[in-house]
């Protein structure tokens, strides 16, 4: 199909839509039959653009002309309280669970290389005097690495680890797009800093309380930050490998649900956060706040794997919904 020739075609009925629909509040009866009938061709017209592939500005542009038509005719939208339900219940954990196996992979890769480091890290002790003197370690281990949990009023440090954490994840979902090798730094990062830090604790017979001051936040942080990072992955092999796709419009199918896993994840990590300013630090029976951990992760494994799933299988993608299908083109 010569999308310039279909597009100069069909130029004026577009540009005699936008009009009525900015109109929309002083139209007469004729001009609203006229409004619906284009606005039902520029929907066909969408799906034939959307189907080439060959110009994303020209079908964005139709995209918002569309939507402020559907707008328009129907008179009303969904109430906001809907479009959060929706986006808690099956936007946000079907896509999750779509690219389950993603972060699924991310979160087994980052343990193991953590994991090889601190068993590094305690068993050498030339790793331990490289990362600093004994004095250094063992001001850490028995005081800063516990105190850095209450040295600052609990809400406050909530709202500051959370707005770091979704920087993080932001981060991790955002250099998706670079062929995702910004991803793998962030990961290593991550990985190697809860390695190193475990080591020295571990090396100094301190792992009980390394264990009991990490696990209460840490396992919903960490795992909001591997979903971050499996989509950011998905992003860039998507560019890498898009398939059958053009690439911009497989980047774009993609791009659009990695904002609302990132829309999302904001709200899990303020619920980790809370867990790290409030209840970390201030809650002095260990089994208590590890439990409050594990009970937090097993809500949020739980919601992904039934809502998520259900969504996921019911034809749920996280894309922009409402959007026309895609129709039959030939030529």
């Amino acid at each position: 199909m010569e999308l310039d020739v279909f597009a100069a075609a069909h130029r004026s009925d577009w540009e005699r839509l936008e009009r009525l629909v900015r109109r929309r509040r002083k139209l007469t009866g004729p001009e609203v039959d006229e409004l619906v009938e284009l606005y039902q061709k520029a929907s066909t017209h969408l799906s034939v653009v959307r189907s080439a592939g060959e110009d994303p500005a020209l079908v964005g542009w139709l995209s918002g002309l569309v939507a402020r038509a559907r707008s328009a005719v129907t008179g009303a939208h969904t109430p906001a309280w809907r479009d959060f339900t929706r986006f808690f219940t099956r936007t946000f954990p079907a896509v999750v669970y779509r690219l389950r196996w993603w972060w699924i992979w991310s979160t087994v890769g980052s343990l193991a290389f953590a994991t090889v480091l601190a068993v590094w890290v305690i068993n050498d002790p030339r790793v331990m005097a490289a990362l600093g003197p004994p004095d250094y370690i063992r001001q850490i281990v028995e005081h800063e690495f516990a105190n850095y949990y209450v040295e600052s009023p609990g809400a406050s440090f909530a709202a500051q680890v959370w707005t770091n954490n979704a920087w993080v994840a932001a981060q991790a979902i955002v250099f998706g797009a670079f062929l995702g090798l910004p991803v793998l730094y962030v990961l290593a990062m991550n990985s190697a800093n809860l390695g190193v830090m475990g080591g020295i604790m571990f090396a100094h017979g301190k792992g009980d309380i390394f264990l009991g001051l990490i696990l209460p936040h840490g396992l919903l942080e960490l795992t909001a930050v591997f979903v971050a990072a499996g989509v950011g992955l998905k992003l860039g092999w998507t560019v890498i490998s898009p398939g059958h796709r053009p690439r911009l419009r497989a980047l774009g199918e993609e791009a659009r649900p990695a904002i609302a896993v990132a829309l999302g994840l904001i709200v899990v990590l303020f619920i980790s956060g809370l867990i790290e300013g409030l209840v970390t630090g201030w809650v002095h029976t260990t089994w208590l706040r590890i439990g409050i951990g594990v009970v937090a992760e097993v809500l949020f494994l739980a919601y992904v794997f039934t809502l998520g799933r259900k969504a996921y299988l019911e034809g749920e993608t996280g894309d922009i919904e409402e959007r026309p299908a895609a129709v039959p083109v030939a030529g």
